[in-house]
């Protein structure tokens, strides 16, 4: 029987470099660890190579229709993502969130192959020795059903789940930076864990005063008052009160927002998370599982030290959920901070008075599954 067309005509392959790789580089310098355990590494190594060799073969002798390219995970870049309709990465959750920071327009769908699964006797953790290998919350199908998962997702099966993404802008002095999408969270903090992390934490609403936001839009029709700025001065004149300045507004995307309700907070930071995340570090620092499909953010003040005199609705804002119009706001007052954005490979540094933006606005995500995969049927969480 002939194989149907398949939807995915050009694929990238993102293949990660495995740790055994990496410490064979420090080996080299003479600076590797010597407490490495050289045969694990390369048990790991080989088997996520096998995993690779029989993805490249399938793709071959099963799919000839279907053109791809594969470049290592510490190579990629946006220039390889031309004319590729599907990104697979091959390793574990780790190279999906890598993917992920370069498809920040949504557009280009993405399934992950968790190249060196667990086994259930490594999962334990009362061990001597810690023999766990990638999770893969995030992959669609592992090295032990490639071909069955591969034919799957090339030939229209699988669910295409669309996966909320944190958006988080930088202001600075003298410039303002967005930042790649966030899928699973973000952890606010000083580059020193043993360090407080010190910011001021509110939430943006646009400032409109009689139905009007700026200058420009309040002064039209007045616009004719002559070049020496009479009208302009007759109209500050006439209204003194939309013109005082107010200290806690700032300015984002072309837009004046008042923050309100904030505080001062001194922790070891600030987590954000999406519903993806959610179950991840978030859940380990206290904060709670979302239903996967729950466009909403959670926020989480880490190790918050509050006053005895705290108000309890100070206390309650310290943790919380971010719906899809609310704008998070920090005011940044370390010295020094960063923003790590899904895990430790990917950081913004911060300085003193720095502000931060973070909402949901991010393009979605398009993450591959099975259609039965319990993952998309969560319903007894937030």
């Amino acid at each position: 029987m002939a194989l149907s067309a398949p939807r995915f005509k050009n694929l990238l392959i993102v293949i990660k470099q495995t740790a055994f790789e990496e410490y064979s580089q420090l080996k080299l310098r003479g600076s590797a660890p010597k407490a490495v355990r050289w045969g694990r590494l390369e048990s790991r190594y080989n088997k996520h190579k096998a995993c690779v060799t029989d993805l490249i073969s399938t793709l071959k002798s099963q799919h000839g229709d279907v053109n791809f390219n594969c470049v290592n995970r510490v190579d990629l870049d946006r220039q390889h993502l031309y004319d590729v309709d599907l990104v697979v990465a091959v390793g574990g959750d780790g190279t999906v969130l890598s993917c992920g920071h370069f498809l920040d327009n949504g557009s280009i769908p993405l399934v992950g192959i968790n190249s060196d699964p667990s086994d259930i006797k490594e999962k334990k953790v009362d061990g001597k020795l810690d023999e766990r290998r990638s999770h893969g919350a995030l992959c669609m199908f592992t090295a032990n059903n490639l071909a069955d998962g591969v034919a799957t997702v090339l030939r229209g099966g699988g669910t295409l789940s669309s996966r909320t993404r944190i958006q988080c802008t930088v202001k600075s002095a003298f410039s303002e930076t967005r930042l790649v999408p966030a899928l699973n969270d973000l952890l606010i903090s000083h580059p020193v864990p043993a360090s407080v992390s010190r910011f001021r934490m509110g939430w943006l609403t646009p400032l409109r005063e009689n139905g009007m936001s700026s200058f420009s839009e309040m002064a039209a029709p007045i616009r004719d008052g002559g070049g020496d700025g009479l009208g302009k001065r007759i109209f500050e004149d006439a209204n003194p009160n939309l013109f005082k300045p107010r200290e806690n507004t700032t300015r984002y995307n072309n837009q004046i927002y008042e923050i309100k309700r904030s505080f001062n907070a001194w922790s070891s930071g600030l987590w954000i998370s999406t519903a993806t995340g959610s179950s991840a570090a978030m859940a380990a620092a206290g904060g709670r599982p979302m239903d996967i499909h729950s466009p909403q953010l959670q926020y989480l003040v880490r190790e918050h030290l509050m006053e005895k005199n705290t108000p309890q609705d100070i206390q309650d804002r310290a943790q919380g959920m971010l719906n899809s119009k609310s704008n998070l706001h920090l005011r940044w007052n370390s010295q020094k901070g960063r923003i790590f954005i899904d895990g430790s490979h990917l950081l913004h540094n911060l300085d003193l008075g720095d502000e931060v933006i973070v909402n949901n606005q991010a393009p979605d995500l398009h993450l591959f599954m099975y259609d039965n995969d319990p993952r998309l049927h969560t319903k007894d969480i937030l």
